[in-house]
């Protein structure tokens, strides 16, 4: 049973940082495209960054240049890195795998606020 489970969100002030985890598992996760959603309060989904399966990257153009998303060595688990966070950064992070399949994770929160 493939199963991915976000971690890593919570409560930031603006300026500050977090850094997401996405952990699979029932996958070989590094043949999977792995990307990173945010949901808006209306469901709508926006692409926050990606990793493909050769490493190369692609980011939301709100995200270049603050947030980095990379595969951490033990070979299941993708970061999200996220610094100097705005208060429009407020939602929902989703992690989504493809690879054989489409499969995305239950979301974490991440509140940014003074």
């Amino acid at each position: 049973q493939v199963q991915l489970v976000e971690s890593g969100g919570g409560l930031v002030p603006p300026g500050g940082s977090l850094r997401l985890s996405c952990t699979a598992s029932g996958l070989v996760f590094t043949i999977c495209l792995v990307r990173w959603y945010r949901q808006g309060p209306e469901n709508q989904r926006e692409l926050v960054a990606q990793v493909s399966i050769s490493g190369t990257t692609h980011y939301g153009d709100f995200a270049r240049g603050r947030f980095n998303i990379f595969r951490g060595d033990d070979r299941n688990t993708v970061y999200l890195q996220m610094n100097n966070l705005e208060y429009e950064d407020t939602s929902v992070y989703l992690c989504n795998a493809i690879c054989h399949g489409d499969y995305w994770g239950q979301g974490t929160q991440v509140t940014v606020s003074s």
